[in-house]
């Protein structure tokens, strides 16, 4: 039996709270990297500042504010619909981009 037949038959799975979940999913990732940038801006001010500790966490807001309209613009896809259309691509890509890039700076300001 192939998975697409088994999902089909699955009385236990409802298809209609699968756009629910992720919402609440990108809410959570969107929390923990507010708290990740508030971490940054905390660590850079903390104990004096510097030029490349400011550079870091202002690197790692304008981060969080790309991924942050990224998510919410997914959120409010699938808000829309109780059918969302398919994450696109450029956007995941965008999504990945800057979560690698702000644990990046998150080092840099710890090292």
């Amino acid at each position: 039996m192939n998975a697409p037949a088994a999902r089909q038959q699955d009385p236990d799975r409802d298809p209609g709270l699968q756009p629910e979940r992720t919402r609440l999913a990108w809410r959570r990732t969107t929390l923990s990297g507010t708290v990740a940038a508030v971490l940054a801006v905390k660590t850079a001010l903390h104990g004096g500042t510097s030029a490349p500790g400011i550079v870091a966490c202002a690197l790692c807001c304008v981060l969080w504010l790309g991924f942050l309209s990224i998510a919410h613009r997914r959120i409010r896809t699938l808000a829309a619909t109780t059918s969302p259309t398919a994450f696109a691509p450029r956007h995941a890509t965008a999504a990945v981009l800057c979560t690698l890039a702000m644990a990046v700076c998150g080092a840099a300001l710890v090292l």
